[in-house]
């Protein structure tokens, strides 16, 4: 049976606050994700998030592309290129997150000129505990989308400094956007897209994370186009998400080959909270003590008081990171982006 608590039980709460660090009064008073949840201080055009858990600095990370979003002179789509991958971090188990500077990704030279194109990091923990990352390198700084893109493979051991580049050959020049899980026999997954087939869905298989064997196109997503696969485990299924650029495409499968579409998209009509009014974009999910948290990105429409962001490069290019809470209803995946997003990741067992 619960209890009501007393007036005088409440006050001496918030007497206590006055002595708590600032973090714990915050989760007192609001346990809920931020809208936004989160925007990069340096450029304002953060995308592309992967979570991960961070066990030396006790923290959650966020990998990302970060968009120039605030350097209005760069003409064409120079303004996506020239991007570092960003890291934000929450010590609050995702409810709040700050800036934590740039991985240090060491590439051999050549494969990019400063400043360097990164995109769309994929980054995992081995069952050995090394780290993989699985990027996107873009040979150069570039005013159209006409150039080659390589998916290349990073090890490393604080999940700071990426190193040891291997660049993989896949089913073409142009290949983006990696998604690398392991299979029930212990060999490894990868879902990619791949441009020069009409922005198609590929995936390779690998016995080491090493060498890759590709297998074209994934069986039951030809029928449009689209990019950044996430795919994951939840509810009794295995889903694969895929960036439509109208909201997010869900697939499912029994085999992991063969995949079937559901009828119904996510993140398509805007949502009512702050940033959060467009198509969500480019997914990373955090299966997690039994819940699914969809992190996305979107570019506002009409930030700053309804100003109308036609043809103003500081507002229309800017993108901000949201989260929402993933619930399987009758066999549909389904997510609710105006719910209050009640999120606590906790710490994997090490």
């Amino acid at each position: 049976m619960k209890l009501p608590l007393s007036r005088s039980y409440l006050r001496h709460l918030l007497a206590l606050a006055v002595y708590l660090p600032v973090a714990t009064v915050t989760l007192l008073a609001d346990a809920t994700a931020r809208k936004p949840l989160y925007r990069d201080p340096v450029y304002d055009g953060a995308a592309d998030p992967v979570v991960i858990w961070n066990p030396a600095g006790r923290r959650w990370w966020m990998f990302y592309t970060n968009r120039r979003a605030n350097l209005p002179e760069l003409s064409g789509v120079a303004w996506v290129h020239g991007t570092p991958i960003g890291i934000a971090e929450s010590a609050d188990g995702g409810v709040s997150w700050k800036y934590a500077g740039d991985a240090d990704i060491k590439l051999p030279a050549g494969m990019t000129a400063d400043p360097r194109t990164l995109w769309a990091p994929d980054v995992f923990r081995a069952p050995d505990g090394v780290y993989h990352m699985f990027l996107t390198v873009v040979p150069g700084v570039f005013e159209d989308w006409n150039h080659p893109r390589t998916l290349v493979h990073l090890t490393s051991r604080d999940l700071r400094t990426w190193d040891d580049a291997q660049p993989l050959q896949l089913a073409s020049d142009r290949v983006i956007d990696a998604a690398v899980r392991q299979l029930p026999d212990g060999s490894w997954r990868m879902w990619y897209n791949n441009e020069r087939d009409h922005k198609a869905i590929y995936y390779a298989d690998s016995p080491d994370l090493v060498t890759w064997t590709d297998h074209g196109k994934c069986q039951g997503t030809s029928e449009r186009p689209g990019e950044g696969p996430y795919v994951f485990d939840f509810g009794g299924k295995t889903w694969m998400l895929v960036d439509v650029w109208q909201g997010i495409g869900v697939y499912h499968s029994k085999d992991l080959l063969n995949w079937t579409v559901q009828a119904t998209d996510l993140l398509k009509e805007p949502g009512r909270g702050v940033d959060d009014d467009a198509f969500g974009h480019h997914v990373g999910v955090v299966v997690n003590a039994g819940r699914a948290w969809c992190f996305y990105f979107v570019h506002p429409k009409k930030p700053g008081g309804g100003v109308d962001a036609k043809g103003k490069p500081l507002v229309e290019r800017r993108s901000s990171i949201q989260v929402v809470e993933l619930v399987v209803r009758d066999g549909i995946l389904t997510a609710d982006r105006d719910a209050p997003v009640a999120i606590k990741l906790v710490p994997p067992a090490e």
